[in-house]
């Protein structure tokens, strides 16, 4: 096999859960590019018929389904479906997450719960959903958004924090159980991306300064800017790919260089 063919999705079917808008839009976009077949859910019907004309105008034929990926009803379903209607499911991308930013002693068990229930919970629940099939095949992919909070800590987001770094031993776990079915599971744990929900902390001060958030994350990023949905598209196709055959249970943070950095001497 030549190299550039290891890199292609042709003939495979990818789910990308929370692909409707966002870094999981980029990157259901890389995997249609590669030749995959693209699938994504989201919860709301508006947000996924604005998804579906976003792809549409991207020149991706995707399909949309409502699904909550907490519901192991509803993901069974779901995976059904998608097997019906685009054969079945070669590479997972457990991409469906939220954050809330409240201090911890001021979130409440449910705001815990459902930051967990969502970045976590959902994920072992379509992981669970697809590996049988996978096995049953002899080859699978899934691919776990996980965080640079999978390593560090940070004010207002210990629920956050927990649900990703739970993930990384999620992703680690799927592979030494079904390594040996050549089921490999990664990780990508994005950097500060530029996306429209960061966007205010972007924003020029009216004396046409940085935002101070802003200015903290240049400087502690040794690529001195934000990533952007963009930079996540290469990383999701090589693991999604047969070049990636042999990595399993790893975390590729694409984040600048910003884990690596102890940042610059005041």
């Amino acid at each position: 096999m030549d190299i550039l063919s290891s890199f292609s999705l042709a003939g495979q079917t990818a789910l990308v859960t929370g692909g409707a808008y966002g870094l999981g839009f980029a990157m259901a976009r890389a995997l249609a590019g590669a030749g995959a077949r693209v699938a994504f859910n989201c919860r709301s019907q508006e947000n996924l018929n604005k998804a579906l004309a976003d792809y549409a105008a991207c020149g991706v034929d995707a399909r949309g389904y409502l699904c909550d990926v907490t519901d192991e009803t509803q993901v069974a379903r779901l995976v059904e479906t998608i097997e019906n209607d685009l054969g079945p499911i070669d590479i997972l991308v457990n991409n469906a997450g939220v954050i809330r930013r409240v201090p911890m002693t001021e979130m409440s068990t449910e705001e815990f719960r459902q930051v967990v229930d969502i970045d976590l919970v959902g994920p072992f629940i379509c992981a669970k959903a697809v590996i049988p099939g996978m096995a049953d095949r002899g080859h699978g992919k899934i691919i776990n958004i996980c965080s640079m909070m999978s390593e560090l800590g940070r004010e207002t987001v210990s629920a956050y924090a927990a649900a990703k770094g739970g993930l990384k031993m999620l992703t680690r776990n799927i592979c030494a159980e079904y390594g040996g079915a050549n089921i490999q599971c990664n990780g990508i744990g994005p950097g500060y991306i530029a996306t429209p929900q960061t966007a205010p902390l972007r924003e020029r001060q009216p004396d046409g300064s940085r935002h101070p958030f802003d200015q903290f994350i240049v400087s502690k990023t040794p690529a001195g800017r934000w990533g952007v949905p963009e930079d996540l598209m290469g990383p999701a196709v090589f693991l999604a790919s047969d070049a990636s055959n042999f990595v399993n249970g790893h975390i590729l943070y694409v984040d600048g260089g910003i884990l690596a950095y102890i940042g610059r001497q005041p």
